[in-house]
């Protein structure tokens, strides 16, 4: 058997955890479709021809998946450095209404011109709502997981008030409260027609492959990968911490904002109340499946949107409840996150033997 580098055996078991951790799922959702008394091989074959069967659900696939693209990059750049940013939910809304803002003013610019302001609105909605969790975690200590999850609640409850009347972005007499139409011109286009592809996907994987090259060949992708494993032996070295720290979660925050933009730039075309539905949690679970890679979040984003499309499919076919999509993602986490503890496990038992049989050797030898 050829020898395999210990770096290289190491990212090649990383890269399959996430799909090891699937195929448990998938077994163990069949487990559960068979006690609801259906045949999970029917179930799998609906959702699998609800998701990629035709056009339109490839379309509806890629529509479910962008969010999760942003949100999940979002995650994942935090996490990099060490941190984990719970609140790209507060900031799908937070850039959700910066960009709607935008985009119901008619500017006098051209359509892509107004677009690309609208979108850059909605990165710095993001990056606004993430500055004060930012600030209280890299200069004052305080845990991001905390701030950013109690701004998730400020965020959605923001919203409601900007689109419940008589809110700034408020339409009088609508049934539902919700912002006017956003104008045509700050529309991401369509990239399939008949469908709801637009071109906010194009756009979330140029940002993964933007900041997957950032993050593994540029000093500052460095920095964030040295920072993440060790903080004080990246301060040691002369990395200034405190201010990797901030501006980190400000552009993790920021990708969360475009989390928002593209729903409603791009899917919704107004600022609907509530509207996110647990988007920026789903994007937590992405990451972690990921294995906070940005490459692996395009395939856990495609899972994620995948089982979204395919699940209302497989209610109609088989007769199951939507929910069983979530608990796929939800089994699916859990499943890598107990893979990758008991890699752990392994790894610190086998540490320790190591050292015991070295130490062993010099006592034998200094006899």
């Amino acid at each position: 058997m050829p020898f395999i580098p210990t770096d290289l055996k190491s990212l090649i078991i990383s890269g399959l955890r996430p799909f090891f951790a699937i195929f448990l799922a998938l077994i163990a959702s069949a487990i559960l479709i068979l006690l609801y008394g259906k045949n999970p091989f029917l179930a799998y074959a609906a959702l699998l021809d609800g998701a990629i069967g035709s056009l339109p659900s490839l379309a509806n696939t890629g529509v479910r998946a962008t969010p999760l693209l942003f949100g999940g990059l979002a995650v994942a750049l935090a996490f990099q450095a060490g941190m984990l940013n719970v609140g790209v939910e507060g900031q799908i809304y937070a850039g959700g209404a910066a960009a709607t803002t935008i985009g119901l003013i008619p500017l006098p610019v051209p359509p892509l011109v107004h677009l690309g302001i609208a979108v850059i609105a909605g990165f710095i909605g993001g990056v606004v709502w993430g500055l004060i969790p930012a600030f209280l975690r890299a200069y004052k200590g305080r845990s991001e997981i905390v701030t950013t999850l109690m701004f998730n609640f400020l965020g959605i409850y923001f919203v409601s008030y900007l689109v419940q009347f008589p809110g700034p972005l408020a339409q009088e007499g609508a049934t539902f409260p919700m912002s006017p139409p956003i104008l045509s011109s700050a529309h991401f286009p369509i990239m399939i027609p008949g469908t709801s592809l637009h071109a906010g996907l194009i756009l979330s994987l140029i940002l993964i492959a933007v900041f997957y090259f950032i993050l593994r060949y540029t000093p500052y992708g460095y920095r964030v990968r040295m920072t993440g494993q060790n903080p004080d032996a990246a301060r040691y070295a002369g990395v200034k911490v405190t201010r990797l720290l901030f501006v980190t979660l400000l552009i993790s925050a920021g990708l969360g904002g475009l989390a928002g933009t593209g729903e409603v730039l791009g899917l919704r075309l107004r600022l609907f109340d509530f509207f996110s539905g647990g988007l920026g949690f789903d994007a937590i679970g992405v990451a972690l499946l990921a294995n906070a890679h940005p490459l692996g979040v395009v395939l856990s984003a495609l899972f994620f949107g995948a089982l979204r499309a395919g699940a209302s499919r497989m209610q109609i076919v088989v007769g199951i409840d939507t929910p069983i999509a979530e608990v796929i993602q939800a089994l699916a986490v859990l499943f890598v996150i107990a893979i990758g503890f008991g890699q752990r496990i392994y790894h610190v038992k086998r540490e320790k033997k190591t050292e015991e049989t070295d130490s062993e050797d010099i006592d034998t030898h200094g006899h």
